[in-house]
């Protein structure tokens, strides 16, 4: 039974995108050298797809970068239950923070963990301008 779809020619640069991160175990690799294997692969795929217009590319190229830096890190190892864990283990790696940004990168994990554990008293507190306003109107 076919599919529903005719699959386009950004599907398919999609799928040969993962196939080559898949076979080449680029998610095994740093996050420096998985945005350098990117950036290369992305000029490849330029050449191998010219048809790919420049947006149709730049889609495939943050398809690639979500797809080597997911939300949950691949693996049978990170799973919703050992959240905690592997997010302390995993710092961020922001590509947009250059030489000369921060010293200290912050992690999500810390971030997630200052969110959590916000006080009742710290919530209310910000609330107040907003609940201010409205009561106002």
């Amino acid at each position: 039974m076919g599919s529903k779809h005719q699959t386009t020619l950004l599907d398919r640069a999609r799928d040969e995108l993962f196939s080559h991160v898949i076979r080449c175990d680029v998610l095994e690799a740093h996050m420096d050298d998985r945005a350098e294997w990117l950036a290369d692969t992305m000029d490849f795929m330029a050449h191998r797809y010219p048809q790919l217009g420049e947006l149709e590319l730049a889609q495939l190229e943050v398809m690639g970068k979500r797809f080597i830096k997911p939300a949950i890190p691949h693996g049978a190892d990170t799973t919703a239950t050992n959240r905690k864990k592997w997010q302390k283990a995993t710092p961020v790696v922001d590509p947009a923070v250059s030489a000369e940004g921060p010293a200290e990168a912050e992690t999500e994990a810390e971030t997630a963990t200052a969110a959590e554990t916000a006080t009742e008293d710290e919530v209310a507190e910000a609330a107040e301008p907003q609940l201010a306003t409205a009561a106002a109107s």
